[in-house]
């Protein structure tokens, strides 16, 4: 199956990283970035990044990631309607698809997936959410959730955090086996290897659903 390689980035993307990752690794055809600033976590895209990333032909991904926990209907419904009010700030464009960084460390539940699930399809947005299933209880929250609403598993986007093989160049990609969870779902990123030692990114695959709907 064809896929698109890819980085994702917690500090922007100046001239010098973008040279870093295409000397380094290659051409990557999606980058990645978070809409909004997080202190000691994340640096939020600006418009000048934004115009940087797109002149070299690459797409944005977008991630979400201003909150610590994912516990309740309510805070997932707030958290949803506080990255769209940012993702409209930055034109993204409709149908893009959000992600909500959900670490591995964070408490989630079913409640919160369906209140950002449900925020968002009311949304010109498409709701998504990044996750890790060796840690924390991700899975079992998404499956729960899709029991009581199963819009969710059809109308929803995931970015897989494992496995984990470690990076490669795009001219070295592996072959694409994210794990998906026990109910299924659109596992269409996958986040393969964390922490590149010769340019501070991640390396990610997607699939050409994704990529078509990326920025």
């Amino acid at each position: 199956m064809a896929t698109y390689w890819g980085v994702d980035s917690a500090a922007p993307v100046t001239t010098h990283l973008y040279n870093c990752v295409m000397e380094n690794l290659g051409k990557p055809a999606f980058w990645g970035r978070y809409l909004k600033t997080v202190q000691g976590s994340a640096d939020g895209l600006t418009a000048e990044e934004i115009k940087r990333i797109h002149s070299r032909g690459t797409k944005i991904l977008p991630i979400y990631s201003s909150f610590q926990s994912a516990v309740g209907y309510r805070k997932g419904s707030v958290e949803a309607q506080n990255a769209i009010y940012y993702a409209n700030r930055l034109e993204v464009p409709k149908g893009a698809p959000i992600f909500a960084n959900v670490e591995k460390f964070f408490d989630v539940d079913a409640n919160w997936l369906n209140g950002w699930f449900e925020a968002f399809y009311r949304s010109p947005y498409q709701p998504a959410y990044y996750f890790d299933s060796e840690e924390g209880n991700f899975m079992q929250a998404f499956c729960e959730a899709i029991g009581t609403n199963k819009k969710i598993k059809s109308h929803t986007i995931l970015w897989s955090a494992q496995p984990e093989p470690g990076e490669t160049p795009a001219n070295r990609k592996p072959a694409y086996k994210p794990i998906v969870p026990p109910c299924g779902g659109n596992v269409w990123g996958w986040q393969y290897g964390r922490n590149v030692s010769s340019c501070p990114v991640d390396t990610d695959l997607v699939e050409p659903e994704l990529y078509l709907k990326l920025w």
